[in-house]
């Protein structure tokens, strides 16, 4: 691979060349949509050429060399990063080549436009996404995602969202697609289609706590308070367009006080979130408390352009089919999931563990 004469090589390097320099042209209004772009016609060439086929693993080594020296104030023509680029064409190209648009404003063809064969919620948003997230998310979504279908999720979820990389890793670690919309519910038959269908989507099932730190003997009380205490993550974990309302919120019912262990309004489907988390297995009586709670909130909360109020009930642990066919019984919307916890400590452990205020005069001293 040392001596690579052929005249159609060095046309296609001057060629990658002047693409590039077009792409740079443009960089200050686009900067990643128009690199991501390069970086997939980058990857169609290397695929279709066959170079590698013909000159072995040591062809990614030359031209990773010769881009760096055509392009000596150019980054991105690592060997790992060229090989990333063929992936990328590889895994998106049978989704997006089948419908072509005009020559865009770098030179070359615009492929993002779906096609429509292509059965997945929210196509047309994953789709336009791929071009709009930073290349290191895509690494990283190579890396990771088995599927085109599960690439695509975590593409969409990431421009809704505006997930950092770092946040990205989390989820796909967590199995956020395995989980989105799982949780037992009965959206279907006591929502509208259409709201049905996105309060579905917003739940999971089971619900990761893995940002929480409690002893193995924990009490129901230790898991909401961290959950409050670790608000951010909470509703990160939830999901978008939560926010949260408060806890132990107060209802009067008849001549009782009652009160809710958390309330969110969510602002995609335009209603209030009742939330109640439970360390025990799913029983009737958690069913009939969330149920109570979220009809008081449509009656004493709920104003005109509300949609109607959700429960969501999580669980140590459930029995799938008791779940749905308890909840058949139910007139207002519930959903039922778990929760699951990764970091347990042994109670002789957390309690030889410094607390907040020892840490900050450690600190002082």
């Amino acid at each position: 691979m040392s001596n690579i004469v052929d005249l159609g090589y060095s046309q296609w390097l001057l060629q990658l060349k002047e693409e590039y320099r077009i792409s740079q042209i443009k960089a200050s209004i686009r900067v990643n949509e128009q690199l991501i772009r390069f970086y997939y016609h980058v990857g169609e060439e290397i695929s279709k050429r066959g170079y590698e086929s013909t000159y072995g693993s040591g062809f990614y080594s030359r031209l990773s060399a010769d881009l760096r020296k055509t392009l000596p104030d150019a980054r991105g023509f690592s060997v790992t990063n060229l090989r990333y680029m063929r992936l990328f064409y590889e895994r998106y190209s049978p989704l997006l080549s089948n419908r072509q648009q005009p020559v865009n404003e770098s030179g070359m063809e615009n492929r993002q436009q779906p096609v429509n064969d292509f059965k997945n919620v929210n196509n047309e948003a994953s789709l336009s996404g791929i071009f709009m997230i930073p290349w290191g998310h895509h690494q990283m979504l190579l890396r990771h995602c088995k599927s085109v279908e599960e690439s695509l999720f975590y593409i969409r979820e990431a421009v809704t969202n505006g997930w950092s990389r770092a946040v990205m890793t989390n989820f796909i670690k967590g199995g956020l697609y395995l989980r989105q919309g799982k949780a037992v519910t009965n959206f279907a038959g006591v929502l509208p289609e259409g709201t049905s269908d996105l309060a579905q989507q917003l739940t999971k099932d089971p619900y990761d706590f893995s940002f929480l730190t409690l002893d193995q003997e924990y009490k129901e009380k230790n898991l909401k308070d961290a959950l409050i205490d670790n608000i951010e993550s909470f509703l990160l974990e939830l999901g978008s367009g939560f926010a949260f309302l408060g806890r132990e919120v107060r209802l009067e019912v008849g001549e009782k006080e009652k009160f809710i262990d958390m309330l969110f309004y969510n602002l995609k489907l335009r209603c209030y979130v009742v939330v109640e988390v439970k360390i025990e297995e799913l029983d009737s009586e958690n069913l009939g408390q969330i149920g109570l709670y979220v009809s008081e909130v449509d009656r004493q909360l709920r104003k005109e352009g509300d949609n109607p109020t959700i429960g969501l009930l999580v669980v140590a642990s459930k029995d799938a089919l008791f779940a749905k066919y308890a909840l058949n019984m139910m007139s207002v919307p519930i959903g039922i999931a778990e929760y699951k916890l990764t970091n347990l400590l042994p109670e002789e452990l957390q309690s030889d563990l410094p607390s907040i205020e020892e840490i900050e005069e450690g600190i002082k001293r």
